[in-house]
């Protein structure tokens, strides 16, 4: 084995995977940069994560070939990054490559000046030249040469490629109503969009449109809208059904390659399964169809099962690849089913998931259902539970069977932002489940956010063998305190909403930029990179900007805070020109919308423990969301630092509902059916 290089003092298992390689590589920091300046050489910037496919291939032919790291060694200062770690130096990059190539992804390579400036760059280059593309080695030797004999062309590009991408960060300055037309519009835009056939948007690939059927679902509640419905039904019941979702362990995949759903790439990355849990979730309010909330189940128990740390964090990744090749964990033989199941049971399994001799991928099966179950059960002359049952067994004894396979890498990294997604779905689940096993999950993630990953008043980026570490950015904050103030509502727990109340007390601290309204990516005492940066769109995760809208409004109407809802106006004028252009990357931001133009149901319960549990299942069972819900948990029947909460007596020692609407309160009730005619009325006046 090769003599470690610098990676090897790293905690990232992205920077682990390469801290053996003969290149003589550097983590991101000041030593790098000083050499490149000292040694008057350009700098190679690799960015990656653990879970990236082509990330590895690219190790294997180039990153471990002693021919080309010797070449990158003579010619280059060499940085490795894992972009989950660094999400502001990635963005930056990023930002470039897609504005010089029109394209981007990872592995992300490009080529820096001493000064941090980028001047060429790409994604994967091959071994050998292939597809238009030059070999890496004819790539590394054609840009040393140009920065040896091109130097003074590269510095004078400097200052304007900085302005490009400073202009790039840039929102339209248009003024634009925030009118309810503005949703409409986004909606149309979405129609236009949509694939009727198989769901989602546009063609292959295809990944999970979480955010945009969350926008769409609220669209569908206030307008009644059945083409909402039939996008939001198609999309999550062909994800559910193809092979982008597990059907034998749970959980999401990271994408589909194909538009059928069929095909996934096989990671599995926490924010994709923390997203999606939560839809599923709200989808079963809304429709109060079992099979969404089985989804959502199947899900959070894969994250229980696989991506658990035992102080109370989630990982972040499972790899595609085990064995060297990508997917081979999850997928099956006709004969190993047959073993595993014995020939009846097998053969029942695979004419319902699609399990042949000849398979539907490379030879081997994608398991995922051919036919509605009870069509199925028709065809196989049995009942749905019959069937049910047997399913239910086969999967349990392939799930078994499966455990003994070589497993795919994990990610064991903690991220501070993705566990806040997964608290959300965690809390939201088990709310509307009534599920207390899912509800001490939250809670455990809670306290080991504001424990383990808090130093002071301040959030860690980073948390891995006991040790929290780099400044937490914008969007680190923006989803601990989303999941804080959902696990305050699922519980009624104050303690939660008190710590995000603090939190963005010190968001607005560290990132606040007053001039556009909106928040910087990183904090006002980070690190000085080419440039700090805001981010408005929505990508694989929501924008740090476009939750913290939410979470302002959700906390101006819980705390009564009037600051907080000017501020969240504030960002909606600021993002108002672009949100009908580009409705696919703005789904956080519709839904803040959606909110802030209401009506929004503040709901209080008060009162003793016995009898509000009816009043919580009237809750529990409807899509109600632009709603606020503040209720008090056993043995804190006097919350007095909760705005919801005060001056709000039980009637006749009962427990007791009081909701309000437009600064109208309706009489307080005690029971599930006057709560019930109430939020009916309000869902009907609000549409």
């Amino acid at each position: 084995m090769e003599t470690p290089n610098r990676l090897i003092h790293e905690s990232s298992p992205y920077l682990l995977q390469h801290a053996h390689n003969p290149v003589e590589w550097y983590p991101w920091g000041p030593e790098a940069f000083e050499r490149a300046r000292r040694e008057n050489k350009p700098v190679l910037l690799s960015i990656g994560y653990s879970a990236c496919h082509w990330c590895h291939v690219m190790e294997r032919e180039s990153f471990e070939d002693r021919q080309t790291a010797e070449m990158m060694n003579r010619l280059f200062v060499n940085i490795k990054v894992d972009r989950e770690e660094r999400p502001d130096v990635d963005s930056i990059y990023m930002n470039y490559v897609q504005m010089t190539t029109g394209s981007g992804g990872w592995p992300l390579t490009v080529f820096l000046t001493p000064e941090q400036v980028p001047f060429f760059g790409g994604t994967y280059f091959p071994p050998e030249p292939a597809h238009g593309r030059p070999s890496f080695r004819q790539l590394l030797e054609a840009v040393a040469e140009a920065f040896r004999t091109r130097k003074g062309e590269i510095d004078e590009h400097s200052r304007s490629i900085e302005e490009h991408l400073r202009r790039g960060d840039a929102l339209p300055t248009a003024e634009v109503p925030l009118e309810i037309t503005l949703l409409d519009g986004a909606f149309q835009a979405l129609a236009r969009q949509f694939d009727q056939t198989h769901g989602g948007f546009g063609g292959a690939p295809k990944f999970p449109p979480s955010m945009v059927l969350g926008f769409l679902l609220r669209h569908w509640q206030r307008v009644g809208s059945g083409k909402s419905l039939e996008m939001i039904e198609t999309t999550l019941e062909a994800m559910a059904r193809g092979g982008i979702y597990d059907h034998v362990g749970g959980g999401f995949h990271r994408y589909s390659v194909d538009e059928r759903w069929l095909v996934p790439h096989f990671e599995k990355m926490l924010y994709d399964n923390a997203l999606l849990a939560r839809l599923y979730i709200e989808a079963f309010q809304a429709t109060g169809k079992p099979a969404y909330a089985r989804t959502a189940r199947e899900t959070l128990q894969f994250v229980s099962r696989e991506l658990s740390d035992p102080a109370g964090g989630f990982y972040s990744a499972l790899d595609a690849d085990s064995e060297g090749y990508e997917g081979k964990y999850y997928v099956w033989t006709r004969d190993e089913i047959d073993r595993v199941l014995g020939a009846d049971d097998a053969r029942l399994f695979s004419d319902y998931f699609d399990v042949t001799a000849t398979g539907n991928f490379e030879g081997a099966n994608i398991v995922h259902p051919r036919l509605d179950l009870t069509a199925f059960a028709r065809s196989a002359g049995k009942t749905v539970e019959e069937i049910t049952a047997v399913l239910d067994e086969g999967r349990a004894r392939l799930l078994a069977a499966r455990q003994s396979r070589v497993r795919p890498g994990l990610d064991d990294k903690v991220l501070c932002a993705w566990n806040g997604l997964m608290l959300s779905a965690f809390a939201q689940a088990g709310f509307v489940l009534n599920d207390s096993t899912l509800l001490d999950r939250a809670r455990a993630n809670a306290r080991f956010l504001l424990s383990e990953m808090k130093e002071g008043d301040r959030l860690r980026r980073v948390w891995k063998n006991g040790i929290a570490r780099l400044n937490a950015y914008l969007e680190d904050y923006a989803f601990v305190i989303d999941g804080l103030v959902t696990l305050f509502e699922a519980t009624g727990e104050s303690q939660w909403l008190g710590a995000a109340d603090e939190l963005m007390k010190t968001q607005l601290n560290l990132f606040d930029d007053p001039e556009s309204g909106l928040f910087y990516f990183t904090s006002s005492d980070h690190e000085n990179l080419l440039l700090r940066q805001k981010e408005y769109t929505d990508n694989a995760i929501p924008s740090g900007n476009s939750l913290s809208c939410l979470n302002l409004l959700r906390l101006g109407e819980l705390t009564g805070n009037a600051d907080y809802r000017r501020r969240a106006s504030a960002m909606l004028e600021a993002v108002a020109a672009v949100l009908g252009q580009y409705p696919t990357a703005m789904g956080y931001w519709l839904q803040a919308l959606d909110f802030y133009l209401g009506p929004v149901d503040e709901i209080a319960l008060t009162g003793p423990a016995p009898g509000r549990e009816e009043l919580l299942e009237v809750i529990r069972s409807r899509y109600i969301p632009r709603k606020v819900l503040a209720w008090s948990a056993a043995g804190e029947e006097t919350t007095t630092d909760i705005t919801l909460l005060r001056d709000r007596p039980a009637i006749q020692g009962r427990a007791t509902a009081y909701v309000c609407r437009n600064f109208t309160c309706q009489q307080p009730v005690t029971s599930a059916q006057a709560l019930e005619e109430q939020l009916r009325i309000s869902r009907i006046s609000g549409t």
